[in-house]
């Protein structure tokens, strides 16, 4: 039989990695990202009055990231209008898509996404976001996320 003490140790270091790993969250899972490629070229539209959708974690100007990151969405209306949640479609672009929005939802708001402790694997992944403003007006952004080892 285990004295008391040692018992007590090795639970609470159980509940110390419980916990800490509860922070972090796939956003893509290693499987996902050895999907083929999505076909053919990425479009995007040009000038548009519809709402900006802004990266702004992890910083594409500061190369490539680490894994876990936060994934900081900025959604930006224009004119007066306001960005319906109940649109946003977050998908991961391979020859079959990944739809991300349940992954996504916890930190899902009129303002953006903010997600603490995002797991990506290493690599560059493309992830398209699209939502609608209350005035039916529609954008839609491929936003290109770099990870390092």
């Amino acid at each position: 039989m285990t004295p008391f003490p040692i018992r007590s140790l090795a639970l609470t270091l159980l509940l110390a990695a419980v916990a800490g790993s509860a922070g972090a969250a796939p956003l893509i899972k290693e499987d996902e990202a050895r999907l083929p490629a999505a076909a053919g070229a990425l479009t995007t539209r040009g000038i548009t009055r519809g709402p900006a959708i802004k990266l702004v974690s992890p910083d594409p100007a500061l190369g490539a990231a680490k894994s876990p990151f936060t994934f900081k969405v900025a959604f930006e209306p224009r004119g007066g209008a306001k960005i319906d949640p109940s649109s946003v479609t977050v998908t991961y672009l391979k020859a079959t898509p990944v739809d991300l929005l349940p992954r996504v939802k916890a930190g899902l708001s009129a303002g953006g996404i903010d997600l603490a402790g995002a797991e990506v694997p290493p690599g560059e992944h493309q992830i398209r976001v699209t939502l609608q403003d209350s005035e039916g007006r529609q954008t839609s952004t491929v936003l290109q996320l770099n990870v390092g080892k």
